[in-house]
């Protein structure tokens, strides 16, 4: 099926343009670019919304900004930064996607990604889920205990929260305590037959930062600020992010 064209509907400021610039690396022109491809052939989200990495930098580069921000591929990006590391001229075009997502209304970004977000803020926890600080701790004692009363070989296993002066403090994705508690036991196997110092905390506990992929820089930088200091408040020597 034929790709339905672009229609440029005229001359007008763009702040993709200076975005484009801003992210070629020292010496990079755009000018050079041949459109290799190199970008979009590893990329995931290649074809969805009839949109790729090498047709957003063209458009960006353009001034497409109108039309570029119809489309909701941006959203359908992972991030994964392989069309970075692909490119010869090492655009940064994961930063573009980024300041698209930032370009659209808040209240108009994806419901589940915004909802992540808000869920993450409303306790310490940092849970996308909303679980609190309590929720989390009752969990993991109560799937310790029962991995203790009920597996063979494990009557010593560990699963410490809020072990001050651990070398390691570890988050968990919040989806598992709240959905598939039993999702964390093996990672708690491992550590232990490591004889890894360890810990949870129970604020900052949770891995994920949906804030980050919604372009929401506030909350973003809230939820980093309460898991660093999670970690230090507990004196860890390294924080190990399981996401």
């Amino acid at each position: 099926m034929a790709e339905e064209a672009i229609k440029i509907s005229g001359k007008k400021q763009s702040t993709f343009m200076d975005k484009v610039r801003e992210v070629l690396p020292e010496g990079g022109n755009l000018n050079l670019c041949l459109t290799c491809g190199a970008c979009s052939s590893g990329c995931p989200a290649t074809g969805l919304s009839g949109m790729d990495p090498r047709k957003f930098l063209r458009m960006a580069a353009l001034g497409l900004d109108e039309e570029i921000l119809k489309s909701d591929w941006a959203w359908q990006c992972t991030m994964c930064w392989r069309c970075m590391y692909v490119c010869p001229m090492k655009i940064d075009i994961p930063q573009l996607i980024y300041h698209t997502r930032k370009s659209w209304p808040r209240e108009n970004r994806p419901k589940g990604i915004r909802g992540s977000c808000d869920m993450a803020l409303k306790h310490d926890s940092c849970s996308a889920m909303g679980a609190s600080e309590e929720d989390f701790k009752f969990v993991v004692e109560d799937v310790l205990e029962e991995v203790r009363n009920t597996q063979v070989g494990w009557e010593d296993l560990q699963a410490p929260i809020n072990k001050q002066g651990a070398m390691f403090y570890v988050n968990q994705n919040s989806r598992e305590p709240v959905t598939e508690p039993d999702e964390m036991v093996p990672l708690w196997k491992i550590l232990h037959k490591v004889g890894a110092d360890w810990t949870y905390g129970t604020k900052g506990w949770a891995a994920e930062n949906y804030c980050m992929f919604l372009a929401d820089d506030a909350a973003w930088k809230h939820i980093v600020e309460v898991k660093a200091k999670a970690v230090d408040d507990l004196g860890c020597k390294y924080w190990v992010n399981t996401e």
